[in-house]
């Protein structure tokens, strides 16, 4: 259990009596900002290969991809019970017959008790979210919207193709169907500093949020942000260790003590990644916030209304 601050651990124990465990499912999905339904090229802080296991693979069904990623887990923790997460991409953008097939398809695995569905908020229709709440009801399902940011200045530079106001309407629909809903935020995209980092969260801080997730912006090899600073078009913020640990306290101070923050740090494979490099594992980040919140014994919220 963390301290200072309520954790995705806390946050499942309020839905399952077992320790869970998320397996991540690439079941093949395109994005609405690569295939012309929105835009070309992607976001372009973005390259799935960083973010994709070794055993999430497309060319392996769900379920196929489901047992490895237990195997995995399970050799450590025999006890250990799962849920779906369906990472890569935008995994409601397709048709809507063959997505719920997919989600039951996982939900059909041994040991596997419900799904998490990570999604962009234009890619949420109201027919989709009334099937999954329907399924919900029988199985723990949970959506987690990637919002990156809420200033629509930012969110048009790194060409995201949506809006803030795109991810207000998507939470409000979800939480009105009763599903768990998360938010997902990068910290220190282009042009953004602390004080338009915290008005974020503050707008967050008034949604009917379950959790939000967080990480600092990587300069990642293959992507046309990294291509555009090294060609001098413009910088990025390169976090030190000290800099952001201390603007994750601020985070922390100034989100909802409703709200569990899943994560503070994200790691690229190495060969990938171009900055921050810190040479820490993504436990030793949190452990050394961790020792900071201890010390300085902040609180969740505590900031909320300054």
């Amino acid at each position: 259990m963390a301290q200072g601050y309520r954790d995705f651990a806390q946050f499942l124990a309020e839905h399952f009596d077992c320790k869970m465990q998320k397996i991540a499912v690439n079941a093949g999905f395109t994005c609405p900002n690569r295939d012309g339904s929105k835009g070309r090229g992607g976001c372009t802080y973005c390259n799935n290969q960083t973010f994709n296991p070794a055993y999430c693979s497309p060319s392996q069904s769900i379920t196929e991809q489901l047992e490895e990623g237990k195997h995995f887990f399970g050799k450590k923790y025999p006890d250990m019970r799962y849920l779906a997460y369906f990472q890569a991409y935008t995994n409601t953008h397709g048709d809507i017959d063959r997505i719920m097939e997919m989600y039951r398809e996982a939900l059909a695995v041994d040991k596997v008790d419900g799904i998490i569905i990570g999604t962009r908020p234009d890619c949420m229709p109201q027919e989709l979210l009334d099937k999954l709440a329907e399924l919900h009801k029988s199985h723990w399902v949970m959506i987690e919207y990637g919002a990156e940011t809420s200033h629509n200045s930012t969110l048009d530079f790194i060409n995201r193709c949506h809006s803030w106001e795109d991810t207000v309407d998507a939470v409000l629909r979800t939480h009105g169907v009763g599903i768990p809903c998360g938010l997902h935020f990068i910290l220190g995209l282009p042009g953004e500093n602390d004080e338009m980092i915290i008005d974020t969260i503050k707008k967050t801080s008034q949604l009917p949020l379950d959790t939000i997730k967080l990480h600092q912006l990587q300069l990642v090899r293959g992507t046309r942000m990294a291509k555009d600073v090294e060609d001098g078009f413009y910088d990025v913020t390169h976090f030190t260790v000290d800099e952001y640990i201390a603007l994750c306290c601020k985070i922390i101070q100034h989100t909802a003590p409703t709200i569990a923050i899943e994560r503070f740090v994200s790691q690229s494979p190495d060969n990938l990644l171009i900055s921050p490099r810190w040479g820490l594992k993504n436990y030793e980040f949190t452990n050394l916030l961790n020792n900071t919140i201890k010390k300085t014994e902040i609180k969740q919220g505590e900031l909320l209304n300054s």
